[in-house]
Order: structure tokens, then sequence, then C-alpha cells
């Protein structure tokens, strides 16, 4: 998902926004082109915005004038897999950024660059990453909230509820800061695509043993792990919270057909996220978006007095993550003497 806008003529209540983009062909001219024209003046940089969370890992680079030069994608990032791994998803995307621009991979070494990662604000992460060094000219962290809130509301107060792999309720208002959960699979993320799919498997094992009546959306979950409970649970072992999500959307299309158990865990769901949005409007936040690979999907199972407080996000979390490149971008071009100690608040 890139961003959200309301559709008035569909039944949906958002449709996706695909960002502007320049396409330029990928060339060793246009790459000399642009490189030249980078040498030529200091104020003539890259920026390259990444988003890096539970599922994937997604990169823009864009040119001092902000537009579009390519995209990039990779496997998850969050930092519970480990900073080695979070780290090369963090290369991968941005070198496919600069191929997909037309770029040679040494422009990443004359970008600004804005990172948001899942879980980097878990104790020990975010100096675990500063331990590895990175291909940007400079590079300032935030965890995905913080990036994802910037996007949706273009640098302004406002409110996010993240529905993805995990979950998270996040605002910005007056300087103040707002976290609600997000505190890591299983243990937090409620109404996430993880916690549905964990309280998939629970209730398949419930009908597996006679505990619960086994409709098509359980013998569908046991088909998947299965064939039996053994071999469920040594899968449920091992899991990952993106393995565990990876059954969400399962969940969801048996609950838009009916099924009890699946609508059992998404109306759960839904009342989880209910609670977020009220506390970020309790909050103050004066705009509040819904985001995440579960949003548009879950958007109906939420209370229509929550509904009416959401406005659909501005930009993406890739584009609250440019918002940070420039930023520190800019820090980086001032005199020492006129620096001025920069802190992001995640």
């Amino acid at each position: 998902m890139l961003s959200w806008e309301r559709n008035p003529g569909s039944q949906q209540t958002f449709r996706k926004v695909q960002p502007p983009r320049l396409r330029y062909p990928a060339s060793p001219f246009f790459a000399s082109k642009w490189m030249s024209k980078y040498h030529s003046s200091d104020h003539a940089r890259f920026y390259i915005g990444i988003d890096g969370g539970g599922t994937s890992c997604r990169a823009r680079i864009e040119d001092a004038e902000g537009r579009v030069l390519g995209q990039g994608a990779a496997g998850p990032a969050a930092t519970r897999i480990g900073p080695d791994r979070s780290m090369q998803a963090v290369r991968t995307a941005s070198l496919a950024a600069t191929t997909d621009a037309g770029l040679p991979p040494t422009a990443l070494a004359h970008t600004s660059a804005g990172v948001g990662l899942a879980g980097i604000d878990r104790k020990g992460a975010r100096e675990a990453l500063l331990d590895f060094p990175h291909p940007f000219r400079n590079v300032v962290y935030a965890t995905d909230a913080n990036v994802a809130c910037l996007g949706a509301h273009s640098g302004r107060d406002g409110g996010i509820v993240v529905l993805g792999t995990g979950s998270i309720g996040f605002a910005r208002v007056k300087g103040r800061e707002l976290r609600i959960g997000g505190y890591g699979f299983p243990i937090s993320d409620e109404g996430s695509g993880a916690e549905l799919g964990l309280q998939a498997v629970r209730l398949a094992l419930r009908a597996h043993d006679g505990r619960a009546r086994p409709t098509a959306f359980l013998l569908e979950v046991m088909r998947r792990l299965g064939p039996d409970a053994t071999t469920v649970v040594a899968w449920a072992e091992q899991a990952t919270a993106t393995e565990y999500a990876s059954l969400a959307p399962i969940a969801l299309s048996y609950a838009e057909r009916g099924d009890p158990f699946a609508e059992q865990i998404v109306a759960e769901g839904a009342r989880h996220a209910d609670v977020l949005i009220r506390s970020l409007v309790e909050f103050g936040a004066p705009r509040i978006s819904l985001l995440g690979g579960l949003a548009p999907r879950l958007l109906r199972w939420l209370s229509p007095e929550v509904v009416d407080f959401l406005s659909p996000p501005e930009g993406d979390a890739v584009a609250g993550a440019l918002l940070l490149a420039r930023r520190e971008g800019r820090a980086a071009t001032e005199p020492r003497r006129q620096r001025k100690v920069r802190r992001y608040a995640d």
C-alpha cells in the first residue's frame, strides 16, 4: 500500500494511489549525467526514503526537486530478525531503487537517507544498527510508526493506526507523542495480521479435537498447516509473526463469506482497532489515518462512530522517511558552527 484516497464511485471507502514518478532509461550515459549533475553542486543530491516492516522493505529515491526516480523492495527488515538481516534488506531495497532509476550503486554514497524500521525502539536495537556500516552519505533512523505518521499527514500533527503484520497506534500533537501498543507479537499487536493468524490456529486445533464445530474456515487452516495436530504444533513452534500474518487474509475472506469463527476473529481484531483510534482522539489528534495491509479490509468491521474520525493518508511511510532524509540532508550541509543537535523522537 502506498496511499489511499476516497473513492466515492465505488463501494470501497479508499482506493490505492501510486506516487507520481519520473522514469529514465537505465544507461551509463544517464547515470553519468546524473552523477555529474550531483558533483556540480553541493545542493544537487538524491534522497531516499526506506520503510522496513515485518513483511517487506520498500525504498523510493528522489532528486532534489522531489521527482520520483526509482523504487525498490526487499524482504522483511524489522529489527527482530537481527540487525545484520535488517540492514541487508535496507541495502537490497536501496540498490533496487537506484537500479530502477538508472543510477549506479555508487549513487547511494551521494544520497541522504531516512530509514523507518519496525522494532528499532527495542532495547539495544538502535545501537546495534549504528554499529553496521551503511552505503549512504548520511542517514537518520526512526521507528516505522514515526515515518508512517509523518507521511500520512505530510509532517503535520495527526495520528495513525497501523494494521499490518503488527499493530500500533501513534500520534504527534503540538510536540507531544503518544504510542499505544506495538510491543511485538505475541505479547502485543492486538488486531494485527499476526494476532488474527494466531487465533485462527488456536480455533483450528480446537475444531480438530472436537471442541469446536469444524467450519470451512477452520478446515482450510488445518489443510494448509496440517494435516494433523502434531504437524500444526511443529509449525507453530517455529513460525514467525510474518508467517502467522499470512493466515489473516484467509480469515478475512471467510469472514466476508459469513463463516462464524472467521467473523469472531476479525470482529475481535476490529474492536482492538476501535480502542486504538479512540485513544488517539482523546489525545487530541486532529486527524487519524488507518494504515497497513489489513486496513482496507478491516475498515468495514470498525464501529461507525470510529470511522467518522478517519481521514485518508496524504502519503505513505516512505514519504515520511523522505521527509526525514531531506531534514538530515539540510543539516549535513549547514556550516559546522550553525549545526544543531537534531533529535527525531520515536
